[in-house]
């Protein structure tokens, strides 16, 4: 999970892209993403063994983690 600080730095840099529909994809990247992990983590799908649980934690953390990569190298 990010902190609050880790958002603002992500979207003062989407705010200051020349891109602005670039800026508007990767923010959408970047909310489906965050939205994925949050959910994840507070475990809504009781459904999941604790190694599914885990092991999608891990996938989406490793995504979301990918789109702020993206996003700084923008």
């Amino acid at each position: 999970m990010i902190d609050n600080s880790e958002v603002e730095r992500i979207l003062e840099i989407l705010e200051n892209m020349q891109d602005e529909e670039l800026a508007v994809e990767l923010l959408g990247e970047f909310n489906r993403s965050s939205s994925e992990l949050g959910k994840l983590l507070l475990n809504l799908d009781k459904t999941l063994s604790h190694d599914e649980w885990k092991t999608l934690c891990n996938q989406a953390s490793v995504r979301l983690d990918a789109v702020i990569k993206k996003i700084d190298q923008t």
